[in-house]
């Protein structure tokens, strides 16, 4: 964790970018991670090395509409500066959203009262070119209300080992999944997700299961049996994380930080 040093500030920051080309959020020694490029870009910024930390980590190929991150630095600047200035120096795919310099209490992590995920799937014939990297494809058609029913099994708190992937490093497999939306714009279809926090791989692979369902190689009834079992074994192989995008946390409003993201109407497939 972050520790605050007296005479320093502590800023949180609204990032979005394309995961297409790097490995996930979490900094690896390739330096290639949305990670790496941020904190370089916030280092030269400052004149001195700056470590982030961020309200929820993204797999390698996916998305962020809304990351929320903070950091700690005695370098004092306008919140619109906190924006420029690093955006100047970033890859073309990652941006600065906002700036806003928080209290000490807060932790982009910790204080975040949910979690929200939105996958795009393109349900067509031929695989997509133009959203390539960016919706995850079938090429069978998908039925509405296969995956509605199946998707009511999920909601609450459960036990989601099921779909959880094996480095999954939370402490517990226990989830509260508040909501799933689901609903259809011509050929691509957006499954909307919040919880309390979500487990790794445990989006990609409830959408696997969905994804079966809906085509009718499972009914709806075999997603209660996937939970049940907590076996990662008895669910549906991953799914692509090309069409998974991390909508951003949720806060309370007393930390003042912005509430909807601004580019959820750019996702494929919105409504105009």
């Amino acid at each position: 964790m972050l520790q605050q040093s007296i005479g320093s500030e502590r800023v949180a920051l609204g990032i979005s970018y394309n995961g297409l080309a790097y490995q996930g959020w979490q900094s690896q020694p390739s330096g290639q991670t949305v990670q790496d490029k941020l904190e370089h870009a916030l280092s030269r910024f400052c004149a001195q090395r700056v470590s982030t930390l961020c309200a929820g980590r993204t797999d390698a190929g996916v998305h962020a509409l809304m990351q929320v991150v903070h950091f700690d630095t005695p370098v004092q600047r306008s919140e619109n500066a906190w924006v420029r200035g690093p955006n100047a120096l970033l890859p073309h795919d990652i941006a600065v959203q906002w700036a806003k310099v928080v209290r000490r209490e807060f932790h982009c992590r910790a204080s975040a009262t949910s979690r929200r995920y939105v996958y795009i799937v393109y349900d067509a014939p031929v695989r997509p070119s133009l959203n390539t990297g960016r919706v995850g494809w079938v090429f069978k058609p998908l039925q509405f209300d296969r995956m509605q029913s199946a998707a009511q099994y999920l909601l609450g708190e459960h036990d989601f080992t099921s779909f959880r992937a094996s480095a999954c490093q939370a402490l517990s497999p226990v989830k509260n999944l508040m909501r799933i939306d689901i609903s259809r714009g011509g050929t691509y279809w957006r499954f909307a997700f919040e919880a309390n926090a979500f487990l790794h791989h445990m989006i990609r692979n409830i959408m696997g299961c969905l994804v079966m369902i809906g085509d009718g190689r499972r009914p709806p009834d075999w997603m209660a049996e996937v939970l049940a079992a907590r076996d990662r074994d008895a669910a549906a192989p991953t799914f692509s994380p090309h069409g998974l995008y991390f909508v951003g946390p949720r806060y309370d409003a007393h930390w003042g930080l912005p509430e909807h993201p601004s580019l959820l109407d750019g996702l494929p497939g919105a409504t105009p």
